[in-house]
């Protein structure tokens, strides 16, 4: 009968198992033979998976933003009052009084002008030059180029603009700012043709030879800021000399424009000083916070991004600024790094692409902003697209900007809502699985291939960096049950993960091993079991793909054979083999490859290993009583192995007893009647049996029920009898026993499913055994609690084993048959 065959699809009622719990004789925590029900999330996950956002973390880019809204203040401020100036020198003074200004004044107020137009421009365009330099240097020459190119333009149109009416004055910012904008997607553009073409564009034209060294926009924008600084300076002292002197010119006696006149050109002089200061506050405003302060410094300390992060702080910076001063002066403050990061990472140009990834990178990673940065990233779909097309760019020079990309998914996947956001894109998988290069053959010589045979990392390309990150995303995908189904769907993919499993005896057996090489193993086997344990369909048909891939078993084996010092990863190995053997098939594969069940017993019965930390030994005896149940060809093999003595010792080891009661309980149920004489060595077990039953509870009381039930069947009357004399017990204490095992448990219970089954069987055997043993179970009530049982039997006591709370491997003998068996006994005797 194929074990699964009961499993159902449904997707309203799809259980979810997180792989096998630890056996435990007093926690009673569930393992395969017990129904494993789904757990509620921790508070954590399910505060997250409620829609109720983390506690809100102060973001250290806030300093920022403030003081690109101070600065801001002083910019506007100037510039109005510049403004100002520059609409009254030309319609007052030189449109009304030009003919009667003294020569001085008119050439000073022409200076004045030309300064503040000289500061304007280099005002505007500071900016500018300040991103080109957080470009590549290699690119610095055309970056550069293209910048003067951009500021000759608005050089042209401010000259022009003094000229213009004062009306058109407004409409000059417009056009200022649709230029850059202009320049901005033309540079946009540029980035996005990576390639080379053959024949020249003309915007890309090299005009100077040199111009990568001559032409540094870290260079220009120092002489833009000088130039600034010397303009407002001199700004100051001409204006300061006219209004402390007072020498306006002569005029001449009964001049009526006299008091007009030297009031106007006092208002200009004011107000042309009165910008020049606030200039200059400006600046040392800005020298006060950026040199003495360190603000940038300060909080790229904060976000914990290096020394490499100041050329992302500097970027954000500069655009929060540009945005006070372009638009509205709280436009800044609407900027955080997150968004501006998302921004960059789904522009044209590879740096910004690799600014972008940098800092996502690192607030992903940061336990203290990575909430916000997950849940931000989560619901902008277009960049999670983003970073799992960057999982596919292969050119050396995008390393960084892939492996960041990597990362920065593994943490997202970690979520389960953003966990089937990255999943659902078209083409994630695939991706994903690029990540992962090995280099198996699928040729001859397979069971000499080792960890030299995988790539390795290229002098300049981090190969094995990759792999770790690529299993460590699939090992949070496959958390979920449709993601596991993906998965295994994907060409190519599992057989992929699989070579990851594969460690020699030299890997295994070196002491001076790299904890990365060990690692992938772990993670690969981690991924390997996550998909092996799925419920459902998906699951069977997950089981079935692995184990029909040939190198599964063999890997395993080599890790059960060869990993004494790697307890994990034999851990791991084995709940695989327990998950897989779910499925008959596969049971018959792993029985059938060399050394499987051998390998097993050495790890379940070593005598050397006293204690189990690891939970290896006990996962090794369920590994054999899933293998030994219902397969007839298994038992055989396990009784070959001389081993039955052993597991009849293993009886009296609290570590082992369970899994030792349940393993010899399947090999005298399944091996067949031609075994009969070779398991004659399990009626040492009785006294065991026996002890346990009556002074046991839960699990174990279970288990060494179900043994007596066929232990004693290899018995006749006579050695039954000698064995309850060696026990010291009496059947009459015995069928007492039985009888309250039945009314403690009027119910069945999820945590021993089987226990009213094996006490009926036990019953059976007695009665069969003995007709006296009948009257005792009259005597003690027996039929009573037989027809409580009747009344409230459930299909939960109609398996073998669980996958989630789907019953598999169903008894071939109901309870109610037993039931009935039991009552017409105590009827009919």
């Amino acid at each position: 009968m194929d074990r699964g065959s009961s499993l159902e699809d449904d997707g309203s009622v799809r259980v979810q198992i997180n792989g096998l719990r630890r056996l435990s004789e007093t926690s009673g925590s569930n393992t395969i033979f017990e129904p494993q029900p789904q757990t509620s999330p921790g508070p954590r996950e399910s505060t997250a998976e409620s829609g109720y956002s983390a506690p809100a973390v102060r973001a250290p880019e806030k300093k920022l933003t403030l003081f690109a809204l101070r600065l801001a203040i002083f910019e506007k401020a100037a510039t109005g009052l510049g403004t100002l100036g520059f609409i009254w020198a030309t319609v007052v003074l030189l449109g009304g009084f030009a003919i009667t200004l003294d020569k001085t004044d008119f050439w000073f107020i022409t200076i004045i002008l030309l300064i503040e137009g000289t500061r304007i421009f280099s005002r505007s365009h500071e900016l500018e030059w300040q991103h080109q330099a957080t470009w590549s240097i290699t690119d610095a020459g055309i970056n550069s180029f293209r910048a003067l190119r951009s500021s000759s333009h608005i050089l042209v149109r401010a000259v022009k603009a003094m000229f213009r009416p004062c009306c058109l004055i407004r409409k000059q910012s417009q056009n200022t700012r649709e230029i850059t904008q202009f320049d901005q997607s033309r540079v946009g553009r540029w980035n996005h043709a990576r390639a080379p073409t053959r024949a020249w564009i003309s915007s890309d034209v090299p005009l100077f030879p040199y111009a990568q060294w001559v032409f540094l926009s870290r260079n220009i924008s120092k002489v833009l800021y000088w130039l600034q600084l010397l303009s407002a300076i001199a700004c100051v002292v001409l204006s300061s000399m006219k209004l402390i002197k007072h020498n306006y010119g002569e005029w001449e006696k009964g001049d009526s424009d006299k008091r007009n006149r030297k009031s106007a050109l006092v208002i200009f002089y004011t107000l042309a000083l009165a910008e020049a200061l606030l200039f200059l506050m400006e600046k040392a405003y800005w020298e006060w916070k950026v040199i003495y302060c360190k603000l940038l410094e300060q909080v790229n300390k904060e976000c914990e991004f290096g020394p490499a992060g100041m050329v992302s702080i500097k970027r954000f910076f500069y655009d929060a600024y540009s945005r006070c001063v372009n638009g509205s002066i709280f436009d800044g403050l609407k900027m955080d790094m997150v968004t501006f990061g998302m921004d960059l990472l789904v522009s044209n140009s590879a740096d910004e692409q690799l600014i972008g990834a940098r800092i996502l990178r690192q607030f992903a990673l940061s336990e203290r902003f990575s909430d916000d940065t997950l849940q931000k990233l989560g619901i902008n779909l277009s960049v999670v697209e983003r970073l799992v097309e960057m999982l596919n760019w292969k050119d050396l020079q995008e390393e960084e900007i892939r492996k960041s990309a990597a990362e920065i998914l593994s943490k997202l996947a970690g979520k389960k809502q953003n966990c089937l956001r990255v999943a659902g894109i078209p083409g994630a998988m695939e991706s994903i699985s690029s990540l992962l290069q090995t280099n198996r053959s699928s040729g001859d010589g397979a069971d000499e291939i080792g960890e030299k045979n995988l790539i390795l990392d290229h002098a300049n390309y981090s190969f094995w960096t990759f792999n770790h990150l690529g299993l460590l995303i699939l090992k949070k995908l496959a958390r979920d049950h449709d993601n596991c189904g993906k998965i295994g769907n994907t060409r190519g993919l599992l057989p992929k993960i699989i070579d990851f499993t594969h460690a020699g005896e030299t890997l295994l057996r070196d002491e001076k091993v790299a904890p990365s090489q060990i690692l992938t193993v772990k993670r690969s086997l981690q991924v390997v079991k996550m998909l092996a344990s799925t419920t459902g369909a998906t699951g069977k048909h997950l089981r079935k793909e692995i184990s029909e891939v040939v190198f599964t078993i063999s890997n395993i084996r080599d890790i059960l054979r060869h990993g004494q010092k790697h307890p994990v990863l034999q851990k791991l190995s084995i709940e695989i083999l327990t998950n897989l053997a779910l499925e008959e098939e596969a049971t018959e594969r792993i029985g059938g490859t060399g050394g499987v069940l051998k390998e097993l017993l050495n790890i379940f019965l070593n005598q050397e290993m006293l204690e189990d930390p690891n939970h290896v030994r006990r996962a090794a005896g369920e590994a054999l009583a899933m293998l030994a149940l219902e397969s007839k060809t298994n038992c055989h093999r396990i009784l070959r192995l001389q081993a039955l003595d052993s597991l009849v010792e293993a009886l009296e080891i609290p570590l082992l007893r369970v899994n030792a009661a349940r393993i010899l309980r399947n090999l005298c149920t399944y091996s067949g009647a031609e075994c009969f004489y070779q398991l004659k060595g399990v009626m040492a077990a009785a006294p065991i049996v026996l002890k346990a039953i009556m002074s046991a509870e839960n699990k174990l009381q279970e288990v060494m029920v179900g043994l007596a039930a066929q232990v004693f069947k290899h018995m006749t009357s006579e050695e039954s009898s000698m064995m309850f004399d060696r026990a010291g017990i009496k059947e009459e204490q015995l069928a007492e026993a039985l009888v309250k095992i039945l009314q403690k448990y009027y119910h069945p219970s999820a945590k021993v499913p089987r226990i009213r089954r094996f006490t009926i069987e036990l019953a059976i055997w007695m009665m069969h055994d003995n007709v006296k043993n009948v009257y005792i179970f009259k005597e003690l009530g027996m039929e009573k609690e037989l027809e409580g049982v009747l009344e409230t039997t459930a299909e939960l006591e109609s398996f073998n084993i669980f996958s989630g709370t789907v019953g598999l491997s169903r008894h071939s003998t109901t309870i109610h048959s037993l039931v009935e068996t039991a009552l017409k006994l105590l009827r009919d005797r």
